[in-house]
């Protein structure tokens, strides 16, 4: 006998005794009643929102999943979104350096392209001074830490 063996017996018996040792389960006295509605009535009866109760809710279904009958009341349209900003040049010149110098560089590289060594330098220096500016841009006051971006 190894001491591994003597060690898993061991554990085995100490597990088996745990198990039959737990403790007293309970008697149910009824069983749980059992529903006719879709999935035992686990997530709730979608049939008691249907207008009519013999209705399947599925049934019926108007244009944009409202069901039958829904009468747009008040017809509320939206105001159209404001036009996005426009980014000046001397920003999107260095969003540039920053993103396509180092695509154009990857590009080479997994074609196996050979650049020359000045385009190679120039498309470094793009990504750097990029970045550099758009740091240096960057707004120097601290943000408000209540302010989530949201505008009512």
């Amino acid at each position: 006998m190894q001491p591994d063996d003597h060690d898993d017996e061991a554990e085995d018996r100490a597990w088996r005794a745990i198990v039959e040792n737990y403790g007293e389960r309970p008697e149910l006295d009824d069983p749980p009643p059992v529903s006719d509605a879709p999935f035992g009535g686990r997530f709730g009866d979608p049939r008691a929102f249907s207008p009519d109760p013999g209705q399947d809710p599925a049934a019926g279904v108007g244009e944009a999943g409202e069901p039958p009958g829904a009468v747009e009341e008040e017809g509320y349209v939206p105001p159209p979104p404001p036009p996005l900003p426009r980014v000046e040049p001397d920003r999107m010149l260095a969003w540039v350096g920053v993103f396509g110098s180092p695509t154009v560089l990857l590009i080479a590289l997994v074609l196996s392209l050979s650049i020359p060594f000045w385009l190679g330098y120039l498309l470094v220096a793009g990504f750097v001074g990029g970045f550099l500016y758009l740091v240096v841009k960057m707004p120097r006051e601290p943000r408000d830490p209540w302010d989530d971006g949201a505008q009512v």
